[in-house]
Parts: C-alpha cells; sequence; structure tokens
C-alpha cells in the first residue's frame, strides 16, 4: 500500500499508515423448540465496531462496543489510541491497493421483521409436529434470524455499507427401536427472508429417514468407487480445499496447497471455486477490509491456480486476488471462504450410477476432521446406498469416507451437472461465519470407505 494514498477524515494521525473502521450493528432471534417446549424466544441487539491503525510496528486493533452515535472527537482518540497498541508490535506489514465496488443486496421475499415472534413461532411449532410420526421419540427445531448493517470506512477515503438478513432453520427428529437410535436431520438457510413456512414435507422426510435408519445396516469398509451426493462432495470442496487455499494457512506453512499454484494437483474434470458475490448463504457486497468481492478459481481444470486472499496475505505470496477477508461483528478480519463448490460437469446422475457400476453412493454430511497440513481428512456420511450393477439399492448406515486431499482430487472420474449449495456456518479463529457449500454428483475411484470390516 502507498502511504501516500493516506487522507484521513480525523485529526491526529501522525505515524499512522492506514486506519479503518467496521461498524456492525443490529437484532438477533433465536427460538429453539425441544419436544413441543418452547425452550427460547427472543431477540436480542447489538452495536460492535472494530478499529484498525497500522503504524511502522505494525496492526493496533481495537474493538468498540456502543459504537452508534459517537462524535468525531471521539472517533479521532480512539483511532490514536488503537495506533498507541500497535506499539507493542514489531512487524512488517504490506497492504495490497484494493479493488473497490459494492455489490447489490438481493431483495427480501419476505422480510422476518414483518412477522411477530408468536407467528413465529406457531409455525415452528406445527413444522416439529409434522416430524413426530410413528417411530420418532425426540423432535427439535430451531429458528435463526439476524439483522446486519454494516458501515465500513478507512483511511484512503473509501466509505460503504449495506444491510442484510439472513434466516434459517434445523430440524431434527430421533427414531428409537430396542435401545437404537437414529437420526434424520434437515436445514435450511437464506438471505432471501422468512423460509419456515410450508416446509412440512421437509420434516417429514427428515423424520422418515430416521425410522429407515433402524432397519439399515452397517456399511462394510474397504476401498471400491464412491459417488458422492452434492452435500457431501461440498463438504469436501470447503474442509479439504477451500481451507487449504485460505492464504494465512499457506503462509504459516500449514497447507497442503503451498507452492502448487500452476501444477496439476487433479483431474482435468475439476474446477473448484470461492465466489462471495453469489446470492447464497455466504453472500458479501464486499468483504471486511472494504475489498470488491468475485469469483476465485482455487482448482481450474486440475490445476491449482490461485489462493484466497486478505490484503495483507495477497502482498505476502501472491497468486490470487484480495476479496476474501471476513470477520464476526466486533472481531478483526481473517481470510475466509463464502461460497465454496465443485464446478458442474456434464454427466447425468444415472450415467455416472453405470460408471461406478459396483460401489456406494454417499450422501448428506455429519462432520468430521481434515488436517489441510498433511492433507488428509476423515468425513462421516449422513446414510448411504450400495451401487450394485449400476443402480443404487440398499441402504447403509455407519459409513464414512477418508483419504489424502490431493490423491482424492485425482480419483475424481466423473462431475454430474446437478450441481447443489448447502448453506451453514464456518468456524476459524474463534469466529463463526455464514457460508454455503456445494457441488455436483461425483463418481470417485478406489476410494476408502469406512464402515465394519474395513480392509
Amino acid at each position: 500500500m502507498d502511504p501516500g494514498s493516506l487522507r484521513p477524515r480525523y485529526k491526529g494521525m501522525e505515524g499512522i499508515r492506514y486506519y479503518d473502521i467496521r461498524h456492525v450493528q443490529g437484532e438477533s432471534t433465536h427460538i429453539d423448540i425441544d419436544n413441543g417446549v418452547i425452550e427460547s424466544a427472543g431477540t436480542s441487539f447489538f452495536d460492535h465496531a472494530v478499529i484498525r491503525a497500522l503504524t511502522r510496528n505494525g496492526w493496533g486493533i481495537l474493538t468498540v462496543d456502543n459504537f452508534q452515535g459517537k462524535g468525531k472527537h471521539e472517533i479521532e482518540a480512539l483511532i490514536a489510541e488503537t495506533a498507541v497498541i500497535s506499539s507493542i508490535c514489531r512487524e512488517e506489514v504490506s497492504l495490497a491497493e484494493p479493488e473497490r465496488g459494492i455489490r447489490k443486496v438481493p431483495p427480501l421475499i419476505e422480510d422476518p421483521r414483518t412477522v411477530d415472534l408468536e407467528e413465529k413461532t406457531g409455525i415452528l411449532l406445527d413444522l416439529e409436529q409434522s416430524a413426530r410420526i410413528p417411530g420418532i421419540g425426540n423432535t427439535k427445531v430451531s429458528y435463526t434470524e439476524r439483522f446486519d448493517k454494516v458501515r465500513f470506512e478507512d483511511s484512503t477515503g473509501f466509505e460503504g455499507g449495506y444491510e442484510i438478513c439472513r434466516s434459517g432453520f434445523g430440524i431434527m427428529a430421533v427414531a428409537a427401536r430396542n435401545g437404537s437410535l437414529q437420526m434424520g436431520y434437515e436445514r435450511r438457510h437464506t438471505i432471501h427472508g422468512l423460509n419456515i413456512r410450508h416446509q412440512q414435507d421437509l420434516a417429514r422426510e427428515a423424520a422418515e429417514r430416521a425410522v429407515l435408519l433402524l432397519d439399515a445396516r452397517p456399511a462394510r469398509g474397504g476401498t471400491m468407487h464412491a459417488v458422492l451426493d452434492p452435500e457431501l462432495a461440498g463438504v469436501f470442496a470447503h474442509e479439504a480445499v477451500g481451507h487449504a487455499s485460505e492464504a494465512d494457512l499457506i503462509q504459516e506453512g500449514n497447507s497442503v496447497l503451498a507452492g502448487k499454484v500452476g501444477q496439476q494437483i487433479g483431474s482435468t474434470m475439476v474446477t473448484i471455486a470461492d465466489d462471495p458475490s453469489l446470492p447464497e448463504f455466504g453472500f458479501e457486497p464486499f468483504d471486511a477490509e472494504g475489498s470488491a468481492v468475485g469469483r476465485t478459481e482455487i482448482i481450474s481444470g486440475g490445476i491449482c491456480a490461485n489462493y484466497l486472499h486478505s490484503r495483507e496475505t495477497l502482498t505476502s505470496i501472491g497468486n490470487g486476488h484480495a476479496g476474501h477477508a471476513r470477520a464476526m461483528a466486533g472481531e478483526p478480519p481473517l481470510v475466509r471462504m463464502s461460497n465454496t463448490f465443485i464446478e458442474a460437469g456434464e454427466s447425468s446422475l444415472e450415467e455416472i450410477l453405470a460408471e461406478c457400476r459396483e460401489g456406494i453412493l454417499l450422501k448428506g454430511s455429519r462432520g468430521g476432521q481434515v488436517d489441510p497440513g498433511r492433507g488428509i481428512f476423515q468425513f462421516n456420511a449422513e446414510y448411504g446406498y450400495l451401487i450394485e450393477h449400476g443402480e443404487y439399492t440398499r441402504m447403509v448406515r455407519d459409513v464414512s469416507l477418508s483419504g489424502e486431499i490431493l490423491q482424492t482430487l485425482f480419483s475424481i472420474r466423473l462431475c454430474g451437472r446437478d450441481r447443489l449449495m448447502h448453506q451453514g456456518y464456518c468456524g476459524k479463529g474463534g469466529q463463526s461465519v455464514p457460508v454455503s457449500d456445494g457441488a455436483p454428483h461425483i463418481l470417485l475411484d478406489n476410494a476408502v470407505v469406512g464402515g465394519i470390516g474395513d480392509s
């Protein structure tokens, strides 16, 4: 960053190379219902700002609550205080010049603020009741809704702001028989407004799956061809590839993708991208440093193409562009994913199953572990189906997928044309931000599938 670009609005900025202020205020609503009992329902309000000041020593960072209404002189004093904090640092920091631009927030189909808490609770009670089919012993539904009003300004003179609503729900149904418990779970989150109406079929689907899993046999493990559904393949894209492409992990030497730009690291079938500008749950009009956002191809046709960057990591290791710094309200920015996905291919699901012929179809996700530094992962599928003679047949449970990230990228033989995105939250550095990930169905050769009798 050229220090000559500093155009401070405030006085007393001597010795400060750069500063920025990110102010987030809004309201958050949570509703939790457990077996028909309303455990909690309420709305809270927040008002947080993070001030960063860069001096010759490095960063000073200050979090301020109840920032709204502070006058010019108070802000000047806070910036000066932030600069003083940097005196304890001894770090060389350079910032890439940011691209500027603000994406338009998609309009709300139904503004949740127009629906009172009592009506929302009634809709959720009906949703939970739809999951209480024969065989189900426990049900739980949760709803979250958050409105953020974000304002950003920095010492280059850039100012930007937006308002965004994120809301969503999860429904869980637990089936029980003779001491055996199985769970079905569905969730939906959105930036497009209230999404809890007319979701009874989804609740019943979760419950019916839980009941079916009581009769499913545990999967037999081993090395076999595997078809991943869009949810599990999306988890692979996010956890195994997305985190490994975050430039701060590259910088720390904690990524299997370090030094791989320009190299073939997977099948030519594979393109994986992250795009904060997509109108999905991880959408951002601009990032937490005021940088413009857009599509970054991490892997392009099997070749490692780019990393995800903040302004600081871009100057350090290059290969990409800024626009991937994100932060919770009241927290400093970190390099983060947003909407991460495997690009669609040209195959139908029927063609993928026929090409697999014998193997397993893995569906859904129940978490797992990934070590981006060592390049290994293990993910638990929610359930699966055996593939026999090119068709999926018997349902199985207690099944997982594990392997090496790069080896798995090379083992992708086909990508479907049916890409779907799934929503959730991603944790890193003590912060949790909304994301989505997705993929089409994909076919893996010689995948390591976990179950009973692993070989």
